[in-house]
């Protein structure tokens, strides 16, 4: 049986639908479209018609989206998406293929990114796209092939590979401690602490392994990125929980120092994650394989 034509809208208009949605208001939607606001409206109009359904609350100038279209947008977000990556692989893909991969900034550019020329010497067919992402999103909502994600992946739906066990060391400027390392990891409360906000608990877990309480809350500056944390510390701002791949040369320069001796091993590590659904992508596979011989063994960063 044939459907009909009307549950085909165009995907302008859906376009139009989920940028509203996503972005919340009919200015914001144009801007990202390239379009005017009245096109916009005209666009919503047209679906609500060719749909013989209310899509729209219109209140004066305010747009926004009916119950219904709320759920509706949910569904086709997904197959929008599909169709935008569908079409820029058809537009821009080598004979090889193309990854589109979304990467933590800090361990991406300083871990990953120094590894690369490899995979290219022998994969020189194969595109790597790559794109930074903070925290955890939708693989259905989001249009990449696999992510490295640091943490316990729980994503539904997943698979992935063990990249790295994150090891974390404390460090600071010299100045900030003119006498050297203290001997007791305690005399580290009196110095400004500097905290990451994707690791909120990092110096509370490392006083706990060095057998010390810290009283509640545990003060200091919090940072979004570990670049902004190592420049924090390397001006003399504070103590820093770092990771070794990434103070490596910093230690060596003597930009930095340790303040206590020894790393510790963090709770959470580096993987690839990746949808079951794209298990079986040449490139991913590829890519996965190269990968997983990154990851044995845990060897300096290369120069």
């Amino acid at each position: 049986m044939q459907t009909k034509r009307r549950l085909f809208p165009s995907i302008s208009s859906l376009r139009a639908l989920e940028a509203l949605d996503r972005l919340g208001s009919a200015s914001a939607a144009a801007d990202e479209l390239s379009l005017t606001q009245s096109a916009v409206s005209r666009q919503l109009q047209t679906l609500e018609a060719q749909l013989g359904v209310r899509l729209i609350q219109r209140d004066r100038k305010r747009l926004t989206l009916t119950s219904a279209a709320q759920e509706y947008v949910a569904e086709i977000r997904q197959s929008l998406n599909q169709i935008a990556q569908a079409s820029l692989r058809l537009h821009v893909t080598p004979a090889g293929g193309t990854l589109h991969l979304a990467i933590l900034p800090t361990f991406g550019m300083r871990w990953l990114v120094p590894r690369l020329p490899d995979f290219a010497r022998l994969h020189p067919d194969i595109t790597i796209n790559m794109s930074t992402r903070l925290r955890p999103f939708n693989f259905a909502t989001e249009p990449f092939d696999a992510a490295i994600h640091f943490g316990e992946p729980d994503w539904p739906g997943t698979e992935r590979l063990l990249l790295k066990v994150e090891r974390v060391v404390p460090v600071c400027a010299p100045a900030l401690l003119p006498s050297g390392a203290p001997k007791d990891a305690a005399e580290l409360l009196k110095l400004p602490l500097l905290h990451i906000q994707t690791r909120p608990r990092a110096w509370r877990d490392w006083f706990a392994q060095q057998g010390i309480t810290v009283p509640s809350p545990l003060l200091g500056t919090f940072h979004d990125q570990f670049t902004t944390i190592n420049q924090a510390a390397v001006h003399g701002l504070g103590v820093a929980l770092l990771p070794s791949y990434l103070i490596e040369q910093d230690l060596a320069t003597g930009r930095l120092i340790m303040t206590f001796t020894g790393a510790v091993e963090t709770m959470g590590a580096y993987y690839l994650v990746w949808p079951s659904t794209k298990s079986g992508d040449p490139s991913l596979r590829e890519f996965r394989h190269w990968l997983a011989s990154q990851a044995q063994g845990d060897e300096t960063l290369p120069r």
